[in-house]
């Protein structure tokens, strides 16, 4: 079978592009012909058996949808109530042309319980079916420190927790209160010295290098589907804490005390989301 995946950007930082790839890996694995565009001609939409689309809002998208044959739809939070009203007005303006586009898929493609929710929600009844898939598959969750955690020993103090940000800096990102969160537990009587580093973008060797460097990962996000980074965290064998704007982690697995989730912290106030992030930093083990 011939499938084609359209994305409106194939670089290493897109999230959605590093799902898709997830997916396409799979697909070539059991013996499809797999192909991945951003603008693929009308040839190659009319010969794919199935089109993946990834993310949403993109004439780019709109056109795949519109054109190509039998369609998968994944959205990766686009339907999110918070991320829905960040630029509200230009959503809403867009919107009559994505429900149309998306009402034409063969399925529309969830990556936890939630999202199914949030487009459902979105498209109201005159929805096509939403499958959930679990993207943890692609992962080894009981992972172990990998080698990269000796080169990140040289320039440790004694006793010291270093915490990694790794994503763009955006509003939505919860980055602020993070940093909030660890100038309190700082000037807090006591308490071990805190490292954060925030690194937006680290691939290949140098993104090892970052990992190997800290103890635990923190995505203080208020709107994520999933939250990549808390996977490949895991995978390494770190700690992470995340909040209920990643709800595909919500599944009660701690993975043996390593994941800190923290519920009301995409609805709470700023000080509530200061105070969830302190008291988790706080929780973990020297």
């Amino acid at each position: 079978m011939k499938i084609l995946h359209v994305c409106a950007g194939w670089g290493e930082g897109n999230g959605a592009a590093n799902i898709a790839r997830l997916v396409a890996g799979e697909q070539r694995r059991e013996g499809h012909c797999v192909e991945c565009a951003t603008w693929p001609s009308l040839r190659e939409l009319r010969e794919a058996d199935e089109t993946w689309v990834h993310c949403g809002w993109l004439p780019c998208l709109w056109r795949a949808a519109v054109l190509g044959r039998n369609v998968h739809w994944m959205p990766e939070a686009c339907y999110d109530p918070v991320r829905l009203a960040y630029h509200g007005w230009k959503k809403r303006l867009a919107g009559p042309v994505e429900r149309w586009c998306l009402r034409r898929s063969a399925n529309i493609v969830a990556t936890c319980d939630a999202e199914r929710g949030w487009i459902r929600d979105y498209l109201g009844g005159d929805c096509p079916p939403v499958v959930v898939t679990d993207v943890k598959r692609f992962f080894k969750l009981d992972g172990k420190e990998s080698a990269a955690e000796e080169d990140g020993n040289a320039d440790r103090a004694e006793g010291e927790l270093r915490l990694l940000y790794l994503g763009r800096r955006h509003p939505l990102k919860g980055v602020e209160y993070l940093e909030e969160a660890v100038r309190r537990v700082q000037g807090a009587a006591g308490v071990r010295r805190v490292r954060l580093e925030t690194v937006s973008s680290a691939f290949g060797g140098e993104k090892e290098r970052v990992w190997g460097r800290c103890d635990a990962l923190v995505l203080p996000t208020l709107s994520d589907n999933f939250g990549l980074v808390v996977a490949e965290a895991l995978e390494r064998g770190k700690r992470v804490i995340t909040t209920d704007g990643a709800p595909a982690w919500d599944g009660g697995n701690d993975y043996g005390g390593r994941l800190v989730y923290l519920r009301g912290f995409r609805d709470g106030s700023s000080e509530e989301r200061v105070r969830l992030l302190k008291e988790a930093i706080l929780s973990l083990p020297e």
